[in-house]
C-alpha cells in the first residue's frame, strides 16, 4: 500500500499533541475518530496525560508500541517539525500538520515550511495549515473540523479535494443537511508536499468515488494536474472545480494586447475546457453538479420535459433552461396521447410543456405514470420534475413516485423543490434523485451533464517536425523585437506577412513606396515602443509623393509624445478587403496559450476571443484551429455574413498551426508574441500578418 493509500485508509493513527479537552481543537481528532467509528488503533501522544478518553496516552513518538500509519500533528509551527522528524524516524507513511504560520504568512513562514519538509524526509505530508481529511466510505476522520459534530453523514460517490480547510467543513455540513453522499474529503491547504493533483490521481483509482469535486485557489503544478484530470476523464469520472479568483483580472498587458485579453482566469478556463474539467459557476454548483453527475445518467440531447404541479415554478425552470440553450418542446402526438390517458378527470394539462398536473399533483400514480411516459418518449432527453407545495403533505409518496420511475431508463431525472422544504430535498437526494432548491441549479446540472458527455480525450497529433527542426534560430536576439524582426521570425515558421521595407529617411521611404506600388502604410519601427498608433506612429493611405512629409511629421509627433528619437520606419503594402483578427501567445504559470480574436485597435474593447493551452505531447492541430475559429462571435464575418465574401479560413488555420509550432519550438525562450492585425483575405487570397510583437528570453534554444 503506497503512502497516500495509507493516509486515506490507515490501520493506526497517532495524534501528536492530543488533549483531553474536546472543547479545544487539539481534543477533537481523537474524539471524532471514536465518535464516527474508526476501528483501527489510536495513539494519543502528550506527556501531560496518562490516558485520553480511555486510551493509553504516550509521552512521545518513540514510546509508541508500533510505527503508526498516519500521524496527526497538533503542535504549533515552532515545534511541529520536531514531531514530523520523530514520525519519519519511526517509519510513519504520512503525517497531517494542522498548524498555521507557514508559507501563507510570508518569508519567515516559508522557512519554517521548508524546515518541516526537510524533517519529513521520505514521509509524505498533508498540509500544513490544513483541517485534515475525512474518509466517509471507511468511517475514518483524520480531522479537527467542527463539521464532524454532525452525528451521521450520507455516504456516496463524490470525492472532494479543497485547498481551504474551512470550505471542506462547509461542504461536509451542507452535504449532510441535503442528503448528498460523499466518499472522501481532503483539505490540501499549503500543499508543501501532497497537492490537489495527488488526490485527484488517488480518487481516479478509488472504487467508491465516481465524481471528483475540487475547491481550487490555484495550481502549483499545472502539468501534474493536467495528467491527473485526463486520467479521470479516461476513467469516466467527471471532475468539477470551483475556481476562486475570478474577479482578480490577473491580466498583464506588457507589450502586447494578448496579455490583457488572456488573464489568469481565462487561462484556467482554457485548461479546464481542454482536459474535460467542468467549471462550477457558483459555490452551490460545487455540490449540485457533482450530485447530478454521480447518478451516471447520460444526457444524449438538449430537449427537456418539465413536469410541474405549480405553473409559476414551471415557468422559472423553462426560462432558466432556455437561457442556457436547452429546448422544452411540447410532447409529440404519441406521448401526448399517453399522457392524456393517465387522467382521471379534466384537471391536468398534459399535452404541453411544462406538463402541468396542478390539481392532480397529489396523485402519485399519475406522477409515476407521467414521468415514465416522458422517459420513454423519443421527444425528450431528460425530465425535470417540480415538487410544489402540494408535495409537503405527502413527501414520502412524492419522493417514492419519482424514485420508482428511475429503473428502465438511463435518462437524467431531477427535481426542483419549489417551496422551502429541506426535508423533501434531502429525502429525494437520499433516494437517488438529484433535488435542488433553485431552478438555476437544475440548469447547471444538465449543462454539466451535457458538457461531460461531449468531451473527447485529446489525441496525439504527430506533425511534420522535420521541416520545423531545420529552421535556424541561432541568430535570434533577446528582448523585445521590433516589428520587422518579429514578423521575420513568424515568417520562418510559415506565417505569411505583408511586403514591407525598413527605411530611415524620406528618400528611402519614397523609393520603398514606389517599389511596393499603390497606397502604403508608414509605421514607426522601434524595439521600445510597441503600441505605435497611441503615439502617432502609424499613417495609412500614403503614396510616394506624400510619404516624405508624413515621415517628418511622424518623427516629430513620436519624439514629442515619448521623448524617444524616431530613427527607423517601416513602409508596408496596404492590405484591404480582409477581416482583422488578433493571433497571440500568452505565457503564465499554467503554460503557454494560443489566443485568437477580433483584431485591430478595438481588440481589448470587444474581447471576442478564444484560447487554447499548448502542449508538447498533443501538438496543436488543424482541427483545434478550426474549433477556435468557430467559437468566435465574429465567425459569421469570416463565413460570408450578409453577402461578404467568404474568408480564406484554410489559410487562417495554416497560420495558426504555424504560430503554435513556433511557440512549441521556442519553448520558454518565447515570452510573448502577437500578430495584430492578421488580415484574413477572401477565399483563395490567404492571410497577411500586418503587425507583429515578440519578446524573447535570453535562454538559448536547444
Amino acid at each position: 500500500m503506497n503512502p497516500i493509500s495509507k493516509l486515506m485508509r490507515p490501520a493506526s493513527v497517532a495524534v501528536i499533541g492530543a488533549s483531553a479537552d474536546t472543547a479545544k481543537t487539539s481534543g477533537r481528532p481523537v474524539a471524532y475518530l471514536r465518535k464516527h467509528g474508526f476501528d483501527g488503533d489510536i495513539y494519543p501522544v502528550n506527556p501531560r496525560y496518562e490516558s485520553i478518553d480511555g486510551l493509553a496516552c504516550y509521552p512521545d513518538v518513540a514510546s509508541l508500541p508500533q510505527a503508526p500509519d498516519v500521524g496527526i500533528v497538533l503542535l504549533g509551527a515552532e515545534r511541529a517539525h520536531l514531531a514530523i522528524r520523530d514520525l519519519s524516524s519511526r517509519g510513519t507513511a504520512a503525517a497531517i500538520v494542522l498548524a498555521s504560520g507557514y508559507a501563507e504568512i510570508g518569508e519567515e513562514g516559508a522557512k519554517r515550511q521548508a524546515q518541516l519538509i526537510e524533517a519529513a524526509g521520505s514521509m509524505r505530508v498533508l498540509g500544513p495549515n490544513t483541517i485534515g481529511l475525512v474518509n466517509l466510505t471507511d468511517r475514518i476522520t483524520l480531522s479537527a473540523s467542527g463539521a464532524l459534530e454532525t452525528d451521521a453523514f450520507t455516504v456516496g460517490g463524490i470525492g472532494v479535494v479543497s485547498q481551504s480547510g474551512g470550505i471542506l467543513g462547509s461542504l461536509l455540513s451542507r452535504a449532510a443537511a441535503r442528503g448528498i453522499g460523499l466518499s472522501k474529503l481532503v483539505s490540501t491547504s499549503n500543499e508543501a508536499d501532497l497537492d490537489m493533483a495527488d488526490f485527484v490521481d488517488y480518487l481516479v483509482d478509488d472504487d467508491s468515488t465516481s465524481v471528483i469535486a475540487l475547491y481550487m485557489e490555484g495550481l502549483r503544478h499545472p502539468e501534474r494536474f493536467r495528467r491527473a484530470a485526463l486520467r479521470a476523464a479516461a476513467a469516466g469520472k467527471p471532475v468539477v472545480v470551483f475556481k476562486i479568483g475570478r474577479s482578480e483580472s490577473g491580466a498583464r498587458s506588457a507589450v502586447s494586447h494578448t496579455g490583457a485579453l488572456a488573464g489568469s482566469d481565462r487561462m484556467y478556463d482554457a485548461l479546464f475546457s481542454q482536459i474535460g474539467v467542468i467549471r462550477a459557476q457558483t459555490f452551490s454548483d460545487l455540490l449540485d453538479v457533482p450530485h447530478a453527475l454521480a447518478t451516471r445518467r447520460k444526457l444524449a440531447g438538449r430537449r427537456i420535459a418539465i413536469l410541474t404541479s405549480t405553473g409559476g415554478a414551471g415557468t422559472l425552470v423553462t426560462d432558466s433552461l432556455g437561457m442556457a440553450s436547452f429546448e422544452t418542446p411540447p410532447p409529440d402526438g404519441a406521448t401526448a396521447a399517453k399522457l392524456r390517458a393517465l387522467q382521471t378527470g379534466d384537471h391536468a394539462v398534459l399535452d404541453r410543456n411544462p406538463i402541468d398536473v396542478t390539481l392532480a399533483g397529489l396523485q402519485p400514480a399519475l406522477l409515476r405514470g407521467a414521468i415514465g411516459t416522458l422517459l420513454d418518449s423519443p421527444t425528450y432527453d431528460a425530465v425535470a420534475v417540480i415538487v410544489g407545495s402540494s408535495g409537503l403533505a405527502m413527501p414520502d409518496l412524492m419522493a417514492g413516485a419519482i424514485r420508482d420511475s428511475l429503473p428502465g431508463s438511463d435518462k437524467p431525472v431531477m427535481a426542483f423543490v419549489s417551496p422551502h422544504a429541506p426535508e423533501i430535498t434531502r429525502l429525494l437526494n437520499e433516494q437517488g434523485v438529484p433535488a435542488f432548491p433553485s431552478p438555476e441549479s437544475v440548469t447547471s446540472a444538465l449543462a454539466a451533464m451535457w458538457q461531460h458527455g461531449k468531451f473527447r480525450q485529446p489525441t496525439v497529433n504527430v506533425g511534420d517536425r522535420h521541416a520545423e527542426a531545420e529552421i535556424d534560430l541561432s541568430d535570434l536576439p533577446a528582448g523585445s523585437l521590433n516589428e520587422a524582426q518579429a514578423k521575420a521570425l513568424f515568417a520562418r515558421f510559415g506565417v505569411p506577412v505583408v511586403r514591407e521595407r525598413v527605411v530611415t529617411d524620406t528618400d528611402e521611404a519614397a523609393s520603398a513606396a514606389r517599389e511596393l506600388g499603390g497606397k502604403v502604410v508608414l509605421k514607426l519601427l522601434s524595439n521600445a515602443i510597441t503600441h505605435k498608433s497611441d503615439v502617432g506612429g502609424v499613417a495609412v493611405g500614403l503614396t510616394a509623393d506624400s510619404i516624405g512629409a508624413r515621415l517628418n511629421r511622424m518623427r516629430d509627433d513620436v519624439e514629442t509624445a515619448t521623448g524617444v528619437p524616431a530613427n527607423a520606419f517601416l513602409v508596408q503594402e496596404m492590405v484591404s478587403g480582409g477581416t482583422e483578427l488578433i493571433l497571440g501567445l500568452h505565457r503564465d504559470p499554467l503554460g503557454t496559450a494560443l489566443l485568437l480574436g477580433m483584431g485591430g485597435v478595438t481588440a481589448e474593447l470587444f474581447k471576442d476571443t478564444t484560447m487554447r493551452l499548448l502542449c508538447a505531447d498533443a501538438p496543436f492541430s488543424r482541427d483545434d484551429a478550426l474549433e477556435m475559429i468557430h467559437e468566435l462571435k465574429t465567425w459569421p464575418l469570416l463565413n460570408g455574413y450578409r453577402g461578404r465574401p467568404r474568408a480564406d479560413v484554410d489559410a487562417l488555420v495554416s497560420a495558426m498551426v504555424a504560430f503554435a509550432r513556433m511557440a512549441l519550438r521556442l519553448g520558454e525562450r518565447i515570452v510573448e508574441a502577437e500578430i495584430n492585425p492578421l488580415f484574413v483575405l477572401p477565399a483563395g487570397l490567404g492571410v497577411r500578418a500586418a503587425d507583429g510583437v515578440a519578446v524573447l528570453a535570453s535562454t538559448a534554444v536547444e
